[in-house]
């Protein structure tokens, strides 16, 4: 069985992280500084959901470019960041700890 594109980048995130990828309910990718969930275009407002309740930094990824433009206009104004599919920040999560 195929690996889908979700899969294949939350896994990848989560190496990247050095995080732990899960496949259930819940986040996709977690570590102790910031959880992560990864979205394909037509979930991308299921996210905040996901994240609810998480009281450090937290990150939608979407799975390509066009997934992430939108989760980037989506996530606007609240506290939620968003990455691109390699994991790189493009919108700094609000929530957590100030450094």
């Amino acid at each position: 069985m195929a690996e889908s594109r979700h899969d294949k980048v939350a896994r990848q995130i989560a190496k990247r992280q050095k995080a732990t990828y899960n496949r259930g309910q819940g986040p996709d990718v977690k570590n102790f500084q910031r959880v992560i969930e990864v979205e394909r275009g037509n979930t991308v407002a299921d996210a905040a959901r996901q994240l609810a309740g998480y009281k450090k930094p937290v990150y939608v990824a979407g799975t390509d470019a066009q997934t992430t433009k939108k989760a980037l206009h989506y996530y606007k104004n609240t506290t939620i960041g968003v990455m691109n599919s390699r994991g790189q920040i493009l919108k700094r999560s609000t929530r957590g700890p100030k450094k």
